[in-house]
């Protein structure tokens, strides 16, 4: 399978592993700018106390020499430091283990009560140690190397926050990649300086109260050629894959595609976007409600995405649970947490989304080596273009 990843870890064990198989060989790999997308993913404000410890870098151990991907799978690792302050509560070894109360009391929202459960866990530090969304920091560094795939086909991937709690940012112009150009000097990854300070505001509000807030973010792709993806299945539909995939990232409780939940409500001459043609542009759309994204198949435009994060359930003034010892009533475990991670969230979907476009694009133009790829990517182009239409 094309770009088939898997990642291991926990929270304050020794640190993420990750494992990518399935990338072209020939492709020239930077562990810097890897390095450069997890530090992105701890910026944001609203972040709690373990972003002052963690300075999150990858080490390639497979699958790379001399810079060059080999087509063989690759290793990376990403260090926990806060290891050593864990070190004894989650030792590998039993004879390394030091004693620490049991985590019984579930947290609402989280995977603890049905995760300890299902795998039979009298401990529920034992789940949230890998429910936690520490993990997504390997799905980060998996994302980065999609990320330098697609920059080979001039495919460029970007992020944005539209809305914190109540706030929600004024429609931007996301079709060129300069429209992400401060976005990430945005503390709240935020085209509208205005909205922008909102959101702090309302960040700052909810840590006040003991709360938490979550938000919505946006990922757009550019620079696709129309028909990456396929209608012929339900399986090969890009924008179900996509869809999964933010799904997939802890916190994420809805997806959408272009202006997805919106066009419900609307008749259809106002939801389908009309085609023209140019001798300058070719066939194209004046609006892109479909998010770039017909038949399950990109069209051309900008393929645009969404995803809605609940707030964090962790919270400082914690919501009534169980103790599953005692049976009776009791405050639910608290746990160092954010307030906000919309924005890092954000950044993970960047990574999510681009492994999803990467491993279409494998599919589509083959994946041994990294020359073959561009040269069938070249004569798809040609191909495509010169049979719209005549003239």
């Amino acid at each position: 399978m094309f770009f088939k990843y898997m990642t291991a870890g926990e929270s304050h064990g020794p640190g993420l592993t990750a494992v990518v198989d399935g990338v072209p060989a020939g492709l020239e790999l930077g562990v810097a700018e890897i390095n450069a997308d997890l530090a992105r993913r701890q910026l944001g404000h609203g972040r709690g106390g373990r972003m002052k410890i963690e300075k999150d870098e990858a080490r390639i151990t497979a699958g790379v020499r001399h810079g060059l991907t080999l087509g063989s799978p690759i290793a990376l690792t990403i260090e926990n430091r806060d290891w050593k302050n864990w070190s004894g509560v989650m030792s590998v070894a039993a004879d390394g283990a030091t004693r620490s109360k049991k985590v019984s009391v579930p947290r609402p929202g989280h995977a603890d009560l049905a995760g300890a459960g299902k795998f039979g866990l009298d401990d529920m530090r034992s789940v949230l140690e890998r429910a936690s969304a520490r993990e997504t920091a390997a799905r980060v560094a998996v994302g980065a190397i999609a990320r330098q795939l697609l920059s080979q086909f001039g495919v460029e991937v970007y992020s944005h926050v539209v809305q914190i709690g109540r706030v929600r940012a004024r429609k931007a112009d996301t079709g060129t990649a300069g429209a992400f150009s401060g976005v990430d000097s945005s503390p709240v990854r935020c085209l509208d300086e205005r909205a922008a300070r909102d959101m702090k505001r309302e960040i700052d509000g909810a840590r006040k109260e003991g709360e938490s807030v979550g938000g919505v973010f946006e990922v757009v792709v550019l620079g696709l050629e129309p028909g990456i993806g396929s209608y012929t299945s339900g399986p090969g539909r890009l924008g179900g894959r996509i869809g999964g995939a933010l799904m997939s990232i802890p916190a994420i409780k809805g997806a959408e595609i272009g202006e997805g939940f919106r066009l419900a409500g609307k008749s259809g001459s106002k939801v389908h976007d009309e085609i023209f043609f140019s001798g300058e542009k070719g066939y194209h759309r004046r609006t892109n409600r479909a998010g770039g994204l017909e038949g399950g198949m990109t069209n051309g435009e900008p393929l645009v995405a969404r995803a809605c994060m609940k707030p964090i359930p962790t919270m400082t003034r914690p919501l009534r649970s169980v103790d599953a010892v005692s049976g009776k009533p009791a405050p639910a475990h608290k746990e160092r947490s954010d307030v906000c991670a919309v924005p890092a969230a954000a950044v993970v979907g960047e990574a999510m989304v681009a492994i999803e476009v990467a491993r279409a694009m494998m599919e589509k133009f083959g994946g041994d080596f990294l020359g073959d790829m561009l040269s069938a990517h070249q004569r798809y182009v040609e191909r495509v273009r010169s049979s719209w239409p005549a003239g």
